[in-house]
């Protein structure tokens, strides 16, 4: 036999369960989002947290932010944008640096671009497509 009292209790205790999950997801208990954009406003391309880079794109940024020494003698060349897939600046806002891919006989085809306001966009298609590099450090 079933005791009414105990039905009772698992009743509320079920219905109390319920109006909290209610609330909690009513009220903003949901993860929150984050305060990042996931695409840049200004390029209107993706963005890429640095952690999210393969190992040597993150070696090429440190190299970039000590000033070298680069392992190719094309890495700081200009980047002319011919692609039209980066926002429109003079000739010489943009330079290209190499990114290594291992077992490549030659440069590959990933690279950094960096601009003269410091924002940073990766391809590792040879300039097919880019993303925008996170300033954050990701």
């Amino acid at each position: 036999m079933t005791n009414p009292k105990t039905v009772r209790i698992v009743a509320v205790v079920l219905i109390a369960m319920l109006v909290i999950t209610l609330a909690a997801s009513l009220f903003g208990c949901a993860p929150a989002k984050t305060s990042t954009p996931s695409v840049d406003p200004v390029s209107g391309l993706r963005y890429v947290a640095v952690a999210d880079l393969p190992k040597e794109a993150q070696d090429t940024l440190k190299l970039i932010d000590k000033g070298g020494p680069y392992p190719y003698n094309r890495d700081g060349v200009v980047f002319g944008n011919r692609e039209k897939i980066l926002p429109k600046q003079n000739n010489g806002y943009y330079h290209e640096y190499t990114v290594k891919t291992p077992g490549e006989r030659d440069r590959g085809a990933r690279r950094i671009v960096t601009g003269k306001s410091d924002e940073r966009y990766y391809t590792d298609d040879h300039y097919a497509s880019f993303r925008r590099i996170a300033e954050d450090n990701g």
